[in-house]
């Protein structure tokens, strides 16, 4: 898969507010159904630069995760309610996964996930979020970089 880089938001200071794309809201669990989330990363690493196991399994790993709460899933749906993006983020200031389906990718949905993400944990009080991603990954890196992340150690 290649070399994983570390990249950290400090959360010192006052943050952007998140900004939706026109046709695009926030929502949460319960609102969408894990599926759909499943269905975005099971996509989203068709890419190579990832992989998700089974519905089943996957959703069983993360729910029983002690690292896991359902208000940091930050899910982006469209007008009609149906999932086009999310972040799946652990409590310790970790984002686990994001996707957007490729219909609105480049429109600013990943961005607002981040800053949704970004300002819960600054809420609960962490310093900063890391991710972790693959180092040829340019377009992710370069959403990274945009909204304020910079390399950390592994």
């Amino acid at each position: 898969m290649g070399y994983i880089l570390r990249m950290r938001r400090h959360l010192d200071g006052e943050l952007p507010p998140a900004t939706w794309p026109v046709g695009a809201l926030p929502s949460a669990l319960p609102h969408v159904e894990p599926q759909a989330l499943h269905a975005i990363l099971t996509d989203a690493y068709g890419n190579g630069f990832g992989s998700v196991p089974a519905f089943a399994d996957w959703w069983s790993a993360v729910a029983s995760d002690a690292e896991f709460d359902p208000a940091l899933v930050f899910i982006a749906v469209d007008t009609s309610g149906s999932a086009i993006g999310l972040a799946l983020c652990w409590n310790t200031g970790f984002i686990k996964d994001i996707a957007v389906i490729p219909a609105w990718r480049g429109k600013g949905v990943a961005d607002a996930l981040l800053q949704q993400a970004f300002q819960a944990f600054q809420a609960r009080g962490l310093p900063y979020v890391d991710l972790k991603v693959v180092a040829v990954n340019a377009p992710a890196i370069g959403l990274y970089r945009r909204a304020g992340m910079v390399e950390a150690p592994l």
